[in-house]
């Protein structure tokens, strides 16, 4: 409930634009002690999808159980260093009340004690451990969103924009229904201010589709040589439709940094 319900609301809410819909959105994140999660997504997922910049983007032929910690790790780095930068063109101190950082820390604290109050230290363990098991299913959905799509490299640092062809989707009515269209992931890079009732659908030609919903992705991901050898296949047929020009994808595939800027 707290995964794939919760942490997908927050998701929607976080986009809007009205005060108490991303309070609501930093509730539902704080219960899942994943607050960074807001940021990380907002300035530097959206801002980068596709590309090595962006930690979320799996690479071609990497496992989940390669991207999970790695992603752990560089969401929450790339979090503090993107809030930071806007504090700093601000000119704003670490303690500014502006600082998001403070209040996703108060939360987090606020939840974890609260769980305490209830059950003591059994239930802040517990509290933690349906933490990590929405965190997991975030991450196992994020993994097969993206996995081997790569915005063409222009040079000079410079990458294309983002098109519906540079995010999986998946047109199961029923999944759509339960996760509010989240299956229909390039409207929503695409169109990142379009609100879920109204994301739109692509045809094979425009967008990636997936052979099967979310859900029985998701379950692959987790048996990496099934997910891989399924999926790799589908990435070629991509490449070679979208970006035949391009005759060695190395440099894509084996980059963990940005490409020469």
């Amino acid at each position: 409930m707290s995964g794939t319900i919760g942490i997908n609301y927050s998701h929607e809410l976080m986009h809007q634009k009205t005060a108490h819909e991303r309070w609501m959105a930093d509730g539902l994140l704080a219960m899942v002690l994943y607050l960074h999660f807001r940021s990380e997504h907002l300035l530097v997922h959206h801002r980068y999808v596709g590309t090595p910049r962006d930690p979320v983007t799996a690479r071609y032929s990497e496992s989940f159980y390669h991207f999970f910690p790695r992603v752990l790790r560089q969401c929450f780095c790339s979090a503090i260093s993107a809030e930071w930068a806007m504090l700093r063109q601000a000119r704003r101190g670490f303690f500014h009340p502006k600082n998001r950082l403070l209040r996703y820390v108060a939360l987090q604290v606020g939840f974890v004690l609260l769980a305490f109050g209830i059950s003591g230290f059994a239930g802040a363990l517990l509290f933690a451990f349906q933490a990590f098991i929405a965190v997991w299913q975030l991450e196992l959905v994020n993994y097969v969103e993206h996995y081997g799509l790569t915005r063409k490299h222009l040079g000079d640092g410079l990458y294309e924009h983002v098109l519906p062809r540079h995010s999986w989707n998946a047109a199961n009515r029923a999944t759509n229904w339960l996760l509010i269209n989240l299956q229909r992931h390039s409207d929503h890079h695409y169109k990142p201010d379009r609100p879920y009732p109204l994301l739109q659908t692509y045809p094979p030609e425009e967008a990636s589709q997936l052979a099967f919903g979310y859900p029985i992705m998701v379950l692959m991901a987790m048996l990496p040589w099934r997910f891989c050898r399924f999926m790799n296949s589908k990435v070629q047929r991509w490449r070679k439709m979208y970006y035949p020009e391009i005759a060695d994808w190395t440099p894509y595939d084996k980059a963990t940094n940005p490409l020469p800027q």
